[in-house]
């Protein structure tokens, strides 16, 4: 479009708004689902599905993930770590 005059394809905001809501009417209306027939193994799935919801959690709770420490436990951790050496420029 380079020696063509840009100057129609200029279209103010609410041309544009227009043009995007009549184009997804007709999308809508040419998409448009079939919603009358629901594969059986589909209806299984989203039954199953509402029964989980109310299943138990697996996930662990924030109290069950916690754990104190015994009082004593502090003389009971070792360390291993050796003392930093002094850094050398050589």
């Amino acid at each position: 479009m380079s020696g063509r005059n840009t100057a129609a394809l200029n279209l103010d905001t609410n041309h544009c708004r227009a043009i995007c809501d009549e184009i997804g009417e007709r999308l809508r209306y040419v998409l448009k689902p079939d919603t009358s027939y629901t594969p059986p193994y589909l209806l299984a799935l989203l039954e199953k599905l509402a029964e989980l919801e109310f299943a138990p959690s697996i996930v662990p709770s924030i109290e069950e993930m916690c754990f104190e420490l015994p009082s004593n436990s502090a003389k009971l951790i070792k360390r291993s770590v050796d003392p930093i050496p002094t850094a050398t420029n050589r």
